[in-house]
């Protein structure tokens, strides 16, 4: 995984409440093996019609919040199942940070978990970004180092995060990864065990 200590980037807004995993990755397309090639599927229900042709009227779908890396949503975004394919394709589709007054809790360690910072702030707060957001183009500096937020219009705020999942995002780094850092220790250990027998 790539990690980050600044993000600067477009934000898009998605003004909806009680999101679900089933609307960010609809259940028909779990059958692939990989974590890659679920964003090409991402809110597929809302950013296509039925006959499979982009929806105009979808947030995203629109051509000044493409390519955004900041996504911002409504209260308990990534509600119902614990898929942790929604967070999967959320990262694949390119956003990086997701920003909400409620998450989920599965859902929010499972974005943690795959290299995305959520990031939960008082609801007036996300009611100012969403309008923002509403008006492109409109940028975010996310600063996970100091964890404050940052526009060009003087708005600033500070969020909360796990020490131990903020070394894992600058750096990058997944539970295997850091397992993978003490390959040497493990392997030295094995080999007293073995000696021992």
């Amino acid at each position: 995984m790539s990690g980050f200590k600044t993000l600067q980037g477009k934000a898009a807004a998605l003004d909806r409440a009680n999101v679900d995993t089933d609307q960010i990755i609809p259940k028909q397309f779990l059958k692939r093996i990989e974590k890659t090639g679920f964003g090409q599927y991402l809110f597929y229900d809302w950013r296509f019609t039925k006959d499979g042709l982009p929806n105009p009227e979808f947030e995203l779908n629109k051509e000044e919040n493409q390519g955004a890396p900041i996504l911002i949503a409504n209260e308990n975004f990534g509600c119902g199942s614990s898929r942790e394919h929604a967070p999967w394709a959320l990262g694949d589709y390119g956003f990086k940070v997701i920003i909400a007054p409620s998450f989920a809790d599965i859902f929010h360690q499972n974005c943690l978990k795959n290299g995305l910072l959520p990031i939960t702030l008082p609801a007036e707060t996300v009611e100012y970004l969403l309008k923002r957001a509403k008006s492109q183009p409109y940028e975010l500096k996310v600063d996970l180092q100091n964890q404050v937020i940052e526009d060009e219009h003087n708005f600033s705020a500070s969020f909360s995060i796990n020490d131990y999942w903020k070394k894992m995002l600058i750096n990058g780094w997944d539970e295997i990864e850091i397992t993978l850092q003490l390959d040497k220790s493990i392997s030295n250990f094995e080999e007293k065990q073995l000696a021992v027998q």
